[in-house]
């Protein structure tokens, strides 16, 4: 009966899939890596596979910063950090009891618990001193963990002490917003026939850690060759060259943010509009929540389950798991 519905799907004249048969991912040389040799080794590499550029710019790191492009790109960790305030987020209040004993709701009611951009601000703190706060309360045990990304930490040396929540991100957000700095980002589309999205990642890109990337693959090129691509530093795990979407939905987010996509005129976002899934649930998913996956109730990451699928497959992937919300 499944196969009988699939191939009725895709005799249909108005099978939402017919004219998918590109992945469009989007693409940034990181700012430590942004020289003009990066990019045009981007470029090359792009060239040398059938990736083809339909857009390309240089964001600035003041834009960056104005339009919180990072902290929407960093969702799951920024959202504590940044975006939303501490009233608003789900903390378990015995996990906070049991490790700092103090209720959640008196530390609220004090005006003692802050986000880590506020609670900067409200430190009067540079970036280098306020990271140093945070380090310490680690060293010392005074930092919980709520769930991934989500921590609270009681900064008990800084000049007023305070909880704050995330603090550790503030320094990955100055990788993307210290002045001065910019991306170098591309709007791509391939043919998976030609080059499939496993191979995009793990041969055209690398992996994360650059020291373990393919001599060939751009990371790799990178981790031989920075000083001779103009970059002032060795590249690591974090600083790793060069970021790319892991799926076509991921993809699709990133556009959205990065570059102000409408839902419904791209691609791969109107496609899952004709395929049955709403707008809501489509933004919904684009900050990559925890989802239910299958009929048996197994929850995970939804940018997880999409990772390194193809255009279609990741399709019928999203149809799938929205069938079991």
């Amino acid at each position: 009966a499944d196969c009988s519905r699939r191939c009725a799907r895709l005799r249909h004249p108005e099978n939402p899939r017919k004219n998918m048969s590109k992945n469009a991912a989007y693409v940034f040389v990181k700012p430590h890596a942004h020289t003009e040799a990066t990019v045009a080794l981007v470029k090359k590499k792009f060239d040398e596979v059938g990736i083809t550029i339909l857009k390309e710019e240089v964001i600035t790191a003041e834009k960056i910063d104005s339009d919180k492009l990072i902290d929407q790109h960093y969702y799951a960790i920024a959202s504590k950090a940044t975006i939303m305030k501490p009233a608003d987020l789900p903390v378990p209040k015995e996990k906070f009891k049991a490790q700092f004993d103090l209720e959640w709701d008196a530390a609220l009611a004090d005006g003692k618990v802050f986000n880590a951009m506020d609670g900067m601000a409200k430190l009067g703190l540079d970036l280098e001193t306020f990271t140093g706060h945070w380090d310490q309360a680690k060293k010392d045990g005074k930092i919980v963990k709520f769930g991934g990304g989500f921590y609270c930490a009681y900064l008990s040396t800084a000049p007023t002490p305070i909880y704050v929540f995330n603090g550790f991100f503030m320094s990955m957000r100055e990788k993307f917003t210290a002045k001065g700095t910019s991306i170098y980002a591309f709007s791509v589309e391939f043919d998976p026939k030609v080059c499939s999205w496993e191979k995009f990642r793990g041969e055209v890109l690398g992996p994360t850690d650059p020291a373990t990337a393919p001599p060939g693959s751009l990371r790799g090129i990178i981790n031989a060759t920075w000083q001779d691509l103009g970059q002032k530093t060795a590249p690591n795990v974090g600083d790793n060259g060069v970021h790319a979407s892991a799926s076509p939905f991921e993809g699709l987010a990133e556009r959205l943010n990065w570059l102000g996509a409408s839902l419904a005129d791209d691609s791969f976002g109107g496609a899952l509009l004709k395929a049955g899934l709403d707008e809501a649930t489509i933004k919904a998913w684009s900050v990559d929540p925890q989802v239910t996956l299958d009929a048996d109730g197994a929850k995970g990451s939804i940018f997880d389950a999409l990772e390194d699928l193809d255009v279609d497959a990741c399709i019928e992937k999203c149809v799938a798991i929205n069938k079991c919300k």
